[in-house]
């Protein structure tokens, strides 16, 4: 009973966990798109009706996306490659880094809803946090410019910075979270990369050789695409977005 109880009060204190660092999310998202849109002059709300309505349908096609996942050949199983960001990234780049933080978390939602959970939600937070650590930077550094450079040049420091982060936050956080909660002791997750690797034979080799990797290869791509997909999505985008902030009317873009 005593195990019982434990494992519940564990749980529920991640869950709080998930909960604060997704409002510390929005809250950073919040913040910036507020400060460059103050700027700017764009007195456009961060939240439209229209923009809500879109955010819905990206997470609908961001879910989509999550539940075809590809394994690598250089990570664990529990390690699988999603192109679920491709979507996050286009909303984020139309309509700001709020909408980006909103359309991961439904994204999440829904994937909870109709598929639940395999990993005791850490892979869920992992998911969602990691997703933002590539959302946020990129988004709020086009949001202060938006050319083709400048998305090229977020798009590789998302990459960077989701990279850096994932790559720590897993070492730091989710894996003793996983091994925690799901009652897996971590050296036979070590093992399970040992297996496929031999160099990885702790945490921090796990995370070098396995996540660093991945995300780069998650990032890449998802910018790649992103960079094809969004130069035909953007007029469609900006004429149901409705008008374009001030400054980017006066100069003609």
């Amino acid at each position: 009973m005593n195990g019982f109880m434990q494992s519940v009060t564990e749980n529920l204190i991640f869950v709080l966990e998930f909960l604060g660092i997704v409002l510390v999310m929005f809250a950073v998202a919040y913040g910036a798109e507020r400060r460059v849109k103050k700027i700017s002059g764009d007195t456009e709300r961060i939240l439209s009706t229209r923009k809500i309505a879109l955010i819905g349908v990206f997470s609908a096609i961001a879910f989509l996306l999550m539940l075809l996942e590809f394994p690598v050949p250089f990570a664990p199983a529990f390690y699988e490659l999603d192109f679920s960001e491709i979507p996050v990234l286009v909303g984020a780049f139309a309509f700001g880094p709020v909408a980006g933080v909103m359309i991961e978390f439904c994204k999440i939602l829904l994937k909870l809803v109709f598929k639940g959970t395999t990993t005791a939600f850490v892979g869920d937070l992992a998911n969602f946090v990691i997703g933002c650590s590539f959302i946020l930077p990129a988004s709020i550094l086009y949001l202060n410019k938006k050319t083709k450079k400048v998305a090229m040049i977020s798009s590789i420091t998302g990459t960077a910075c989701m990279t850096v982060f994932g790559t720590a936050f897993n070492a730091i956080y989710l894996l003793p979270k996983f091994a925690q909660l799901y009652g897996m002791p971590l050296d036979a997750i070590i093992g399970m990369g040992t297996a496929i690797n031999p160099a990885i034979n702790s945490v921090a080799t796990l995370v070098i050789f396995a996540v660093a990797p991945l995300n780069v290869l998650k990032g890449g791509s998802v910018s790649f695409i992103t960079m094809l997909v969004y130069k035909k999505l953007s007029p469609i985008l900006k004429e149901s977005h409705g008008r374009m902030p001030v400054r980017q009317a006066a100069e003609g873009k």
